[in-house]
């Protein structure tokens, strides 16, 4: 699994920099806070906290939909943003930001709803669980949706009454700040949404100040265990969104046009730096070689660009060392005995641009099979019938999503309940939707985000009594 996508607690610490990846070239860079400004902050969502917790469900929700309103007429900015700093193309950037809105008044909406009293019956007089914020959520949170990663989190934490600050990664600063100037234009009292400009290595020592109540993370393995042995260390809960290995099963009855489509598209959202974009393509021997055909084919003819252009298919990855690992991922797949049948280099030139590819055959033996790509690179495998795709699908050490691309009822009843995943999709590929759950088993993580859920993850859920 490639790990520097995400924070890398356990790495150097990367600088707070503002890099192209389409040209290489910085052009923005940001000191990391003192120490002193550090605990400034943190005694600001302190305070803020107490302010905070204290208003209307009405307030809050009113504060989210003019965020919503922020974001929608702001879209093409905060688009040419994170472009500019990760890479995406500008289309789906413009995308990212809407999704946020709705997002916002998702909760606006239904934060009231699914945090008030939840009344049980005893045979006491009353009885009735009250959910209450727990204080400031340390949010710690990745460059590859730098927009919708942070607002998944920040629209149902700020709605329970909770104060959050956010350790973005360090190539997406002007995102972060961008966040925070959104949220404060917003209406939300100050210190309520912080930024924090930190290096990873400060996270560890955060993790233990008493003033963080919680912690969440969406990023790789390594810094899942990180922040999961500190927090727990200082008995703090935590939710993990990790890496990804999602995949994609075609069977004989489905449209097999429609799912050619469907895991280009998959497989290439966000140029391949999505946890649950599709990576394994499991096809049936029966339809195997017409899929593999037509899958190649189209890759292949993906358009790789500026992502500034609305031609653009597929944009750079977000950095040099991204593209160096991937590649390196490639390389040894073929050693291994995997068959390229498409791409696999890197394209010359400035940026971080890599050719989609598409390998055949990668055997069980190699470690590559067990891996995560982060990047436009598909593995192809076939399967002799539905018991065996389902075999090699969860024979993976991640569990975050699954596609399944079949018309008969049967075996949609035998993938829903076999597939081991936080969530499967029947003909249409795994997405978010702040109306449903959205986490992971396995080594993907725990915990959930979105819908009633992931607003109640961070609230104590507190009993009372009545006699």
């Amino acid at each position: 699994m490639l790990l520097s996508r995400r924070l890398p607690l356990k790495l150097s610490p990367m600088p707070i920099a503002s890099v192209n990846p389409a040209t290489g070239e910085t052009f923005a860079s940001f000191p990391p806070l003192s120490a002193r400004e550090l605990e400034e902050k943190l005694h600001f969502a302190e305070d803020a906290f107490r302010v905070h917790r204290k208003t209307s469900f009405a307030r809050r929700a009113e504060c989210l939909n003019r965020a919503a309103q922020i974001l929608e007429a702001e879209s093409d900015r905060f688009g040419a943003i994170m472009t500019a700093e990760m890479g995406k193309t500008f289309v789906s950037a413009v995308a990212e930001a809407k999704k946020c809105a709705t997002g916002c008044r998702y909760y606006a909406e239904h934060g009231a709803s699914q945090l008030a009293d939840e009344v049980i019956a005893t045979n006491a007089a009353r009885s009735f669980i009250r959910y209450q914020p727990l204080g400031a959520i340390l949010a710690i949170m990745p460059w590859n949706f730098p927009f919708w990663q942070v607002f998944r989190f920040a629209a149902p934490a700020l709605m329970a009454g909770n104060v959050a600050l956010l350790k973005h990664a360090s190539n997406v600063p002007q995102c972060a700040l961008a966040i925070e100037d959104i949220l404060t234009r917003a209406g939300f009292h100050s210190g309520v949404f912080q930024t924090l400009l930190i290096e990873s290595g400060a996270v560890g020592e955060l993790l233990g100040d008493r003033r963080i109540a919680a912690a969440t993370l969406t990023g790789s393995e390594s810094a899942g265990q990180a922040v999961a042995s500190r927090a727990g260390h200082h008995i703090k809960k935590t939710v993990l969104e990790l890496g990804g290995s999602d995949p994609f099963i075609v069977l004989p009855s489905t449209n097999l046009k429609a799912a050619v489509l469907a895991a280009v598209n998959a497989r290439t959202i966000n140029n391949g730096q999505s946890c649950i974009a599709a990576k394994r393509f499991i096809v049936a021997h029966s339809v195997y070689d017409e899929f593999e055909m037509e899958f190649v084919q189209a890759m292949a003819a993906l358009v790789v660009g500026d992502p500034m252009r609305p031609d653009t298919q597929v944009g750079p990855l977000a950095t040099a060392r991204i593209r160096s690992e991937l590649d390196d991922q490639v390389s040894r797949a073929r050693k291994d005995g995997a068959k390229l049948r498409t791409g696999g280099t890197c394209i010359p030139g400035p940026g971080n641009y890599y050719r989609p590819t598409v390998l055949a055959d990668v055997p069980r033996s190699s470690p590559i099979f067990y891996e995560e790509f982060f990047g436009p690179v598909a593995m192809l495998f076939r399967a002799r019938d539905a018991a065996e795709a389902l075999e090699v699908a969860n024979d993976s050490p991640f569990g975050l999503g699954a596609s399944v691309w079949t018309n008969d009822p049967g075996e949609i009843a035998f993938f829903v309940d076999g597939i081991e995943a936080g969530q499967v999709f029947i003909n249409c590929p795994v997405a978010s939707d702040p109306r449903l759950p959205f986490g992971g088993i396995k080594r993907s993580g725990y915990g959930r985000e979105l819908s009633a859920a992931g607003i109640r993850e961070f609230v104590n859920m507190k009993t009372v009594w009545c006699q």
